[in-house]
């Protein structure tokens, strides 16, 4: 089968002959139709940060798990060889032909969808969606989201869509700002040009916000992130760290009493359906206009490249196999 497989930093092998896993009982072997590239992909493919140690060559298909196909095998109950689904590759090995994946990490899709690609979206809306759930409530809140990459988009709109009062969207690109006012962000802030935290103060009257989103991993966005939380607030690490150990202002996190959260896994499967779902409809159809551009999958090396260049256009990159 055909398969990417990151050699070292910065450099991909296109391969043709790589072994086609076979699904276990209880799994499904997927054929591809398109995988969606991850900013978690991204420093893996650098190798900065924590992948700067790291040992290549990565394994075969390591790590896309964003993945729309057909199911090809099935040894799991009520999943049909022929469904158009949505899945999280086990491994996560999904830069490949074909994948493995299990429920929850399953969603059905229609068989008639027109842009089954603009479907991928739905993965990383369904990890969204269960931080989310581990958070508290938004509605009547004030919010901020510093990274506006796919996932920083996903979250300003859902922020939106779940009743906050006000959401904030910092980024130091002015494009992928000029997508969080498309998905419902009140207020914007150039990172490139104006420090983060006073802004807030200045947008929230020196309140500052009841709930913070830390959407980038970099010690700089995490140390603003930690000071935009009013005394008793709330603080979302989403953000992969880019190192294991990394400065964070945690004397003034203590003194204002800031509660923090994460959130990472495969544990996101279990929502995966309502992702695909909302997608499908109308409250979160918006978010399928995000999955620009995509790419034929012989185009792999130059997708990564456009990635990590944060080239303007560039958010949910995805190829076609």
């Amino acid at each position: 089968m055909r398969a990417i497989q990151i050699m070292g930093p910065r450099k991909i092998a296109m391969l043709d002959n790589a072994p086609r896993p076979a699904p276990d009982e209880g799994e499904v072997s997927v054929r591809c139709t398109h995988v969606g590239l991850c900013g978690s992909n991204i420093s893996q493919y650098m190798g900065t940060g924590l992948w700067g140690d790291g040992d290549f060559p990565n394994p075969v298909g390591w790590s896309g798990h964003e993945n729309i196909g057909i199911i090809a095998e099935s040894r799991c109950d009520d999943w049909q060889e022929g469904a158009l689904v949505l899945a999280n590759p086990e491994g996560p090995y999904g830069f490949a032909e074909y994948v493995i994946a299990r429920p929850p990490g399953i969603a059905r899709l229609p068989q008639d969808a027109p842009d089954p690609a603009a479907l991928v979206v739905a993965q990383p809306l369904a990890t969204v969606l269960r931080a989310l759930t581990r958070t508290g409530g938004v509605i009547d809140r004030r919010c901020a989201v510093i990274g506006q990459g796919p996932m920083g988009l996903i979250l300003t709109h859902v922020l939106r869509l779940m009743g906050a009062s006000m959401v904030i969207a910092a980024d130091p690109l002015d494009w992928r700002l000029e997508w969080s006012k498309r998905y419902g962000a009140d207020h914007v802030i150039d990172a490139s040009k104006e420090d983060i935290v006073p802004a807030v103060e200045e947008l929230t009257g020196g309140e500052m916000v009841d709930f913070a989103v830390e959407a980038v991993g970099y010690i700089d966005s995490l140390k603003a992130a930690a000071h935009l939380p009013r005394h008793g607030g709330r603080l979302l690490v989403f953000g992969v760290p880019h190192y294991q150990l990394q400065q964070f202002p945690w004397y003034h996190v203590f003194r204002e009493e800031i509660q923090i959260s994460t959130s990472v896994g495969r544990e996101c499967g279990e929502f995966f359906q309502t992702a695909a779902d909302m997608v499908l409809d109308d409250r979160a159809s918006a978010l399928t206009e995000m999955v620009t551009p995509r790419m034929p999958w012989e185009k792999a090396p130059e997708a990564f490249e456009m990635y990590a260049a944060r080239a303007e256009g560039s958010l949910k990159l995805t190829l076609e196999l």
